[in-house]
């Protein structure tokens, strides 16, 4: 069971982001903190998969050339995970993900760091 605290851990200051993030006026609107939740963990699942996936090194070399880091990453991720859990909404669509997963970034960083 030890394996299991990162994974928590990591999930714990992504949820914690995730209703930082619908309190201020940034566009992403939750139902509840359940939904914020699922949505937390429904995007560090997606965030894992992507992790996987451009582990492979060449892979790895195209996004840091193509991108501005994982932002890019954090954007699609953040608009998939609004689709895929219901109740979890991003009012201003584009603009709405391009902030929260700005927010996203910088507040897990923060998190990461106090804890």
């Amino acid at each position: 069971m030890a394996w299991l605290a990162p994974f928590f851990f990591s999930w714990l200051i992504t949820f914690i982001a995730f209703i930082i993030i619908t309190f201020l006026p940034t566009g992403v609107e939750s139902d509840s903190f359940g939904k914020t939740a699922i949505t937390a963990l429904v995007f560090g699942i997606l965030n894992g998969i992507v992790g996987i996936i451009f582990s492979i090194p060449i892979l790895s070399q195209l996004l840091w050339l193509v991108t501005i880091g994982g932002l890019l990453v954090n954007l699609i991720l953040f608009g998939l995970s609004a689709k895929l859990v219901e109740g979890f909404r991003l009012r201003w669509g584009i603009w709405s993900a391009v902030i929260g997963a700005f927010l996203l970034s910088v507040l897990t960083s923060i998190l990461n760091f106090i804890i």
